[in-house]
């Protein structure tokens, strides 16, 4: 009987394995969304997925795990989902701490984009009176992260629907050069940045020798003569000299794998291995051209987010590409509407406390705001005599205005914060409280409404924030104004890819990305080179270039120390064995911006990268200008200048002067005991004097 039980739970682990072969589980942590909490009677909260042409609708779920608040009358209390606007399910809650809703998808609940849109709307309780409820903070319910989405692969149509255009939300790797050149790195850089857009997460960089056989969905740079055999082989269109390619190579192929189960065997867990086949698709996106002239076309072409999103072949050939952007008065980025920072507008009705959001950063403004004016234009119902109703502001959770309402309906309101206020990312909410005129509460629920001019609203720089001294907090805008160059040590060149990536992608990273840097060898670098233009510089410890950075916080191609100003304690020495990424800005010559990040270790590439990241964070202070940060994900912040304590040059000292830094301590200890010893020497011969005295 055992024996049957085995061999009947291999069957079903061989079917559970070929159904798990075509679908694909991704929860909504991995899309980037964290446990979202709807609060109040009456919530709303909506998720954005963009579905990739292999995803088959029919046949796929949505499973949705959810905790209410445990004050809840769960029998009186629902909650509804909407899915591409249309009412899709809607249910009583149920006594469980933990609830799930399992929904099958369709075609039909695709946008016209390829976007599936969940809203999730709630109706709560407490009392069963809308008047005691309204208001209360035990009224929340919390969708989890670990809710999912089971969609089913398919290979149907794979030829047909995939293309250019939408072939960059699926990739998630860049492949390059093992000896890159500067359009190498160029378009390794533009393409990072295009496929970040997509808010793919964990974008990989590999040199062509270090591929892993397992990625078959990749974005491969490189001049079309320069390409090794195999790869050219896959492109079936030539272009000319001085031409940019687009090509997207796509094949079905059967891969032959083995997955590992945990079955139940007699009590016990036992692993499984189990081989399976199955067609898998194949995606390679040529980014190639003939002669450099032609790969810089397709290179620029990268930049140019109209071009990639409405090409709808598998292939693309450039003969000219060019990005230019005009500015006028009014599109200096000093003065910019809630619609462009993306808010749309709300229609609000009810009672409570009816809120819309919106995001901004500091650098979707020309240069770091000194002062923004915040000012909101908006319509609303007027109040009747004995209503109460206000309108407040919050920035980054913090209520910054309040004001009445009155019967005008009419609504124009502007507040003025100071740079203490914002942060590089900033969320602001706009509310409407609402309580009509008491006995009348159950009568005015659709009584109010209010909605958001959000073409009128708009966010204004008063002043640009300027300093001494830069800081990361004025990264990215600070190269807004002006060419910027992008320097890197050639022998770092295949290290710097990824860390490439990450700086292009920031500097176009706001409403008019016009930020196209030019790529140089810090070799090819002169010093007036230095005061014309902003620079970016990735470089070697022991490049040259280095010497050329007077205003740098630090001298890298000298060993040094740095000290915590609080309890006097080493925090980084640059003889550490752990790779590290240092990141240092200042204003150079010119008082042009100046960015220079450096590497150590053996993992240089994975040096710079973290080094990259760690600057475009939400960072605390506002007057860092030195960031240190190594594999594993720790970091350091500094605000250095010359006059700073916490910072020692270490081989600036003589031999004697280093020999008492490290043994001063064990030195004093030593002469310390000497004079104990001596003292008790001296000790024993007077009292042996004594007693020959008194004999």
């Amino acid at each position: 009987m055992n024996k049957f039980f085995t061999l009947l739970a291999f069957i079903l682990l061989f079917s559970t394995a070929s159904w798990a072969q075509g679908n694909t589980i991704a929860s909504f942590k991995a899309y980037g969304h964290e446990d979202d909490v709807i609060y109040g009677m009456s919530g709303a909260t909506s998720f954005y997925f963009k579905i990739t042409p292999l995803t088959e609708m029919n046949g796929s779920k949505l499973v949705l795990y959810f905790e209410p608040s445990q004050a809840l009358l769960k029998n009186q209390s629902y909650i509804n989902l909407v899915i591409n606007n249309k009412p899709a399910f809607s249910t009583v809650l149920s006594k469980d701490s933990i609830q799930k809703i399992t929904l099958n998808l369709s075609r039909a609940d695709l946008s016209p984009d390829k976007f599936l849109k969940i809203q999730i709307k709630t109706l709560l309780t407490i009392s069963g009176d809308q008047c005691k409820d309204l208001d209360n903070p035990a009224m929340w319910l919390k969708v989890k992260n670990y809710s999912y989405l089971s969609l089913v692969k398919s290979n149907k149509n794979f030829f047909d629907n995939v293309n250019i255009s939408n072939c960059f939300d699926s990739k998630k790797a860049i492949v390059y050069p093992s000896n890159p050149t500067l359009n190498d790195l160029k378009a390794v850089a533009w393409a990072y940045s295009r496929l970040k857009k997509t808010q793919t997460r964990d974008i990989a960089v590999y040199e062509e020798s270090k591929l892993p056989d397992s990625v078959r969905n990749y974005i491969r740079v490189g001049e079309i003569n320069a390409l090794p055999a195999d790869q050219r082989d896959l492109i079936k269109v030539t272009p000319q000299n001085n031409q940019g390619l687009f090509y997207l190579h796509k094949s079905v192929s059967t891969i032959t794998d083995s997955i590992t189960h945990m079955i139940e065997v007699k009590g016990a867990l036992v692993p499984v291995k189990t081989v399976t086949s199955e067609q898998a698709p194949k995606e390679v996106l040529f980014i190639t051209g003939g002669g450099d002239n032609g790969y810089n076309q397709a290179i620029t072409a990268l930049g140019n987010m109209n071009v990639l999103n409405s090409t709808y072949g598998d292939y693309l050939l450039i003969n000219k590409a060019q990005n230019t952007f005009f500015k006028t008065i009014d599109e200096n980025r000093s003065k910019l509407s809630l619609k462009q920072i993306g808010g749309v507008s709300d229609f609000l009705s009810g009672i409570g406390s009816l809120k819309s959001a919106y995001s901004f950063k500091n650098s979707d403004f020309s240069f770091t705001p000194k002062e923004v004016e915040i000012r909101f234009i908006a319509n609303y119902s007027a109040l009747q005599p004995g209503d109460r109703g206000f309108f407040n502001i919050y920035l980054n959770g913090l209520l910054i205005s309040s004001e009445k309402l009155d019967q005008s309906g009419k609504l124009n309101s502007a507040i003025t914060i100071n740079r203490y206020q914002h942060h590089k990312y900033n969320t602001l909410e706009a509310e409407f409280r609402f309580y009509p005129i008491t006995g009348n509460c159950k009568n005015s629920f659709t009584n109010f409404f209010a909605e958001v001019d959000v073409d009128k609203s708009y966010l204004e720089s008063k002043n640009p924030f300027i300093t001494s001294d830069l800081s990361f907090y004025q990264y990215p805008e600070a190269f807004n104004s002006g060419t910027t160059r992008i320097v890197v040590s050639e022998q770092y060149a295949k290290y710097a890819a990824g860390a490439m990536g990450e700086i292009i992608y920031e500097l176009n990273n706001n409403i008019n990305a016009n930020n196209f840097p030019e790529f140089v060898y810090s070799k090819d670098i002169k010093p007036n080179d230095l005061k014309q233009y902003n620079i970016i510089a990735l470089l070697a410890k022991d490049d040259k270039l280095l010497d050329e950075f007077a205003d740098a916080p630090i001298k890298f191609n000298k060993d040094f120390r740095l000290y915590n100003t609080d309890n006097n304690k080493v925090v980084y020495a640059l003889s550490d064995t752990v790779s590290n990424g240092l990141a240092q800005i200042f204003y150079g010559r010119s008082n042009n911006a100046t960015l220079v990040l450096t590497a150590t270790g053996s993992h240089i590439a994975e040096a710079f990268l973290a080094a990259s990241r760690s600057i475009t964070e939400q960072l605390s202070t506002l007057s860092s200008n030195v960031c240190i940060s190594d594999v594993n994900s720790n970091k350091y912040l500094f605000n250095i200048n010359k006059s700073s304590e916490n910072l020692e040059y270490i081989d600036t000292k003589s031999g004697l002067t280093r020999f008492w830094d490290s043994y001063n301590l064990y030195i004093l200890l030593g002469i310390l005991i000497l004079i104990l010893l001596s003292f008790l020497y001296v000790r024993s011969k007077v009292q042996k004097s004594q007693e020959l005295f008194n004999d």
